[in-house]
């Protein structure tokens, strides 16, 4: 940038504290920011230093990229090599804890199929490509003109790489970028937005006294597990212990550390919660003009007896998780994608959100989110919104040119959307990845990622604690593949290909992200020089900002509980459940993660169906029978595994497996259950309804023994484990009747 005039404003957003951070900024901010200022001579900090002793580790702070939470990583580094990831006690978002995704990021980056060169498709066949070659082609179909008909299709994305990217949008002058992702929040975030004024509140678990759960897995798949499976830890720890009630069609890992768990069929959530709305009210004396008149007539209408027939539970259980949200203040209610994933799952978390309103945990236990003073860094969360939207669009013929980036598509999406049809109506695809998978076999051009510990970055969690920061992602080692690069070093060549003289500066995004922390306004810097900011960031792995005050603003919004409709030719549920591990399907070729035990079923290496023994026997199937599941989009084959922990009605598949690329650990195993999805949508936020698919299950002549760990559930009425009742024991142990 050195010779070129431009304005501080165009210059604060050109580094990424644009927005609300301009107004921060002391009066002797420079207006321009040149490599030659400071000018030094840099080695990569991975080779060996002084200090570095053979055989002794070195820690160096980084952030971890295997989902969107964010959490503050650690790795151990010897002789120049990556050997041990753990926690960065320093980063609010993990505070030195990691799960096992976390754990498994080493075996992501030694991977042996990771792609290793750029690939072009040359007379149909993709072929070995040079990164000259690969630029040159983009540049062919993409040019300097302005275009609004190029896409990006990414994951959820944040912080500097963010900042590239809008301003490489807006270099062609479009606004056409969709992040996608299963595992997410988008219908709660819409929810919130209406009745709290808040899409993404604070969520104080720990300060619960009692939490009642629909769907929200805290201790595995939630928005960050880590964070929240801290939280709950210290939820159960006070005295009085933390009560937890789960509500869910299958058991998550969550569920299975409930006080009381309650299986529920999808879709009638909305009713439960308003049953328990008008026994706090009409029975326990709550307050209800915090609430709108229509919102109230609603709520008048299910009285217990109503709610027990439309959910099948209980009147009595009913009145008792009541009675513990009033008697144990303050609670807090959640919902996660069990509630949300169907067809009216707006409904259930707009009356979560205001039945937390009515039992006055807003304020204690549900608090406004702080507003991140730097918006051009604040995450764009993924959805399954953006992926319907954009196959449509390149159903029309809307796109020329699109990328991909951080996501795989043509794996998630339900065979019912046709994505790999409408995607190849696109002239020219680039697809930027790690591994060859079902998307980018679809590519023209196919560019090699760096892994998450070769890779420099910034990351600003959708969902972040009251601390806000920005987290820095630095190499923990020297790239394993040379013609490999970081998402933030092509996204600046490209941007080099259309504005080179602004960019010219930066020989990498290194060099970007080293200016743009010289540039951070003075307000952030706690007095430090751009020298020791960047030091100790790097050592610390976070850089703690100034954001300013959230507020709530709670109101209520019209709600209604769909009537319950049976399906005689497709009578069960569809659950496509998230677990810890494999996720979204991320992670089928971390052979680390699939000899992982299921944490529910303790299975490994495969697919399998979760069904209740009641179900079973009207099937005339046991462990290890093969079943056929077929939707109205298709059908497919897995071994079925019988256990109490699901809704008689629900058949659960895990997510994860069935791929048909994606390397040697995950191409050609188990089944995919998001192929079957009818592709139902959530009525008021138009999201992809994951629960809501309807199927028949019948057995097949196949059968298999699962792999899994561990033996019976049961003691098979041997006293392998003697119980007394609490009376007795409390009589023994001296503490009364």
């Amino acid at each position: 940038m050195s010779g070129n005039e431009i304005n501080r404003r165009s210059f604060l957003k050109f580094m990424g504290w644009g927005g609300a951070g301009a107004a921060l900024t002391a009066c002797d901010m420079p207006t321009t920011v040149t490599l030659e200022e400071g000018k030094e001579t840099v080695v990569p900090y991975v080779v060996p230093e002084e200090f570095a002793i053979p055989g002794i580790g070195v820690w160096y702070a980084s952030t971890c990229q295997q989902c969107g939470a964010g959490c503050g990583v650690t790795g151990r580094i010897r002789e120049g090599r990556v050997l041990k990831l753990e926690g960065n006690p320093e980063a609010a978002i993990g505070s030195g804890k990691l799960c096992q995704m976390g754990q498994a990021g080493l075996q992501t980056h030694y991977n042996p199929d990771r792609v290793r060169t750029p690939m072009l498709r040359k007379g149909g066949v993709l072929a070995q490509a040079t990164w000259d070659e690969a630029l040159a082609a983009i540049n062919e179909k993409v040019g300097g003109k302005s275009t609004s008909r190029v896409a990006w299709f990414t994951g959820s994305v944040s912080g500097h790489q963010s900042v590239l990217l809008q301003a490489y949008l807006a270099s062609l002058a479009s606004a056409n970028h969709f992040a996608h992702e299963i595992v997410n929040n988008a219908v709660a975030r819409a929810a919130n937005k209406d009745v709290l004024g808040d899409e993404q509140p604070t969520y104080h678990v720990a300060k619960a006294k009692a939490i009642l759960s629909l769907g929200a897995d805290l201790v595995g798949a939630s928005m960050s597990p880590v964070h929240f499976a801290t939280q709950y830890a210290d939820f159960r720890s006070t005295s009085p212990r933390g009560v937890l009630i789960q509500v869910e069609p299958s058991m998550s890992l969550t569920g299975s550390n409930a006080d009381l768990w309650v299986p529920a069929l999808p879709g009638t959530e909305t009713a439960l919660l308003l049953g328990i709305a008008n026994l706090l009210i009409a029975k326990h004396g709550v307050a209800a003009d915090v609430l709108g008149a229509d919102v109230r007539a609603v709520i008048n209408k299910y009285g217990v007896d109503e709610v027990s027939n439309i959910t099948g539970v209980a009147k009595d259980r009913i009145e008792s998780i009541a009675k513990t949200l009033k008697e144990r203040s303050p609670s807090l209610i959640l919902t996660g994608v069990s509630a949300e994933g169907h067809s009216g799952g707006y409904n259930a978390a707009a009356t979560a959100a205001m039945l937390n309103v009515l039992l006055g945990n807003v304020g204690k236990t549900i608090t406004a989110g702080a507003d991140f003073p730097f918006p051009q860094m604040r995450a764009k969360a993924g959805s399954t919104r953006d992926l319907l939207a954009f196959a449509e669009a390149a159903d029309k013929g809307s796109f020329d040119v699109a990328f991909v980036y951080g996501t795989n598509p043509a794996y998630t999406s339900p065979a019912s959307l046709k994505f790999e049809d409408k995607f190849k109506k696109i002239p020219f695809k680039v697809v930027m990845t790690q591994f060859n998978d079902e998307t980018a076999r679809h590519a023209d051009v196919v560019l090699p990622l760096a892994s998450a510990i070769e890779d420099w970055g910034t990351h600003v969690p959708a969902y972040q604690p009251a601390q806000k920061t920005i987290s820095m992602q630095q190499p923990l080692m020297e790239k394993l593949y040379p013609e490999t690069k970081g998402f933030g070093d092509i996204v600046l060549a490209l941007l080099k290909q259309r504005q080179a003289t602004e960019y010219a500066k930066f020989d990498d995004y290194y060099a970007y992200l080293r200016s743009a922390f010289a540039a951070l306004p003075a307000e952030h810097k706690n007095g430090m020089t751009d020298k020791a900011l960047w030091e100790h960031v790097l050592a610390k792995g976070v850089l703690n900002v100034k954001s300013g005050d959230g507020k709530l603003a709670a109101k209520s919004v019209a709600v209604e509980a769909a009537a319950y409709q049976k399906d005689t030719n497709y009578p069960l549920h569809l659950v496509p459940a998230a677990r810890l591990g494999l996720w979204d399907g991320r992670h089928a070729n971390l052979s680390w993660l699939q000899e992982a035990p299921d944490q529910i079923t303790k299975i490994v290496w495969g697919t399998w169906a979760e069904l209740h023994p009641r179900t079973a026997r009207q099937l005339g199937v046991e462990n290890g029978d093969y079943v056929r599941i077929a939707s109205s989009a298709g059908t497919i084959e897995v071994p079925v595994y019988v256990y109490r922990g699901v809704h008689p009605d629900v058949i659960a598949v895990p997510m994860g497996q069935g791929h048909e690329e994606y390397g040697r650990y995950a191409k050609g195993r188990g089944a995919n259950p998001l192929k079957i999805l009818d592709g139902s949508k959530e009525q008021r936020t138009g999201e992809l309804a994951m629960y809501a698919t309807r199927v028949k299950v019948s057995k097949t002549e196949s059968a298999e023994k699962m792999v899994r760990l561990g033996g019976s559930e049961t003691q098979v009425g041997r006293k392998l484990v003697a119980t007394i009742p609490a009376s007795t024991y409390n009589r023994t142990e001296g503490k009364g009747a």
